[in-house]
């Protein structure tokens, strides 16, 4: 028998990746599509500072190329920008879990901001250019997200006892 405490619940990181993807592509109304938040941006980061382990590159690659073909995106284009997330989020892992609240969100705001230049980057590469930098919009709302949603798994964390 498998006590509670050793008992690995790795499916609620997915089920949080899959409620993620979800979140990305559900329908919005069109004057709020700009500031549709980062989700797997910021679901990317907080398990990445949480289980820095078991959460790393392999799986950002693999979650970006889930939204690659949700979004029907050039295949590769977010797997690489969520790989740079990640690898930017583990790097300064160690400084960030010190970090008060409000620095982890200034943090997180800037990581998810480069990201969304490289997306801006990518997308002028590619000849889909966007003519504004609202598409930095994502990251704010994301980095204002930040404490509620790392609060909520946090305590999701500490609940089940996720290791």
């Amino acid at each position: 028998m498998v006590s509670i405490r050793t008992r690995n619940y790795g499916w609620v990181v997915w089920a949080t990746f899959v409620a993620g993807l979800l979140l990305s592509v559900s329908p919005l109304p069109q004057f709020m599509e700009i500031l549709r938040p980062l989700w797997l941006g910021l679901l990317m980061s907080f398990w990445a500072l949480s289980l820095p382990n078991r959460i790393g590159m392999t799986t950002a690659f693999i979650l970006g190329l889930a939204e690659d073909v949700l979004y029907g995106t050039l295949l590769g284009q977010n797997a690489l920008v969520l790989s740079l997330v990640t690898f930017l989020i583990l790097t300064l892992a160690p400084r960030v879990r010190s970090f008060p609240m409000w620095q982890q969100s200034l943090v997180i705001l800037v990581v998810l901001g480069l990201s969304q230049l490289v997306q801006l980057w990518l997308s002028a590469l590619t000849g889909n250019r966007q003519p504004t930098l609202a598409l930095l919009l994502p990251a704010l709302v994301s980095a204002l997200l930040w404490p509620w949603v790392s609060y909520g798994l946090r305590g999701l964390i500490v609940r089940l006892k996720i290791n």
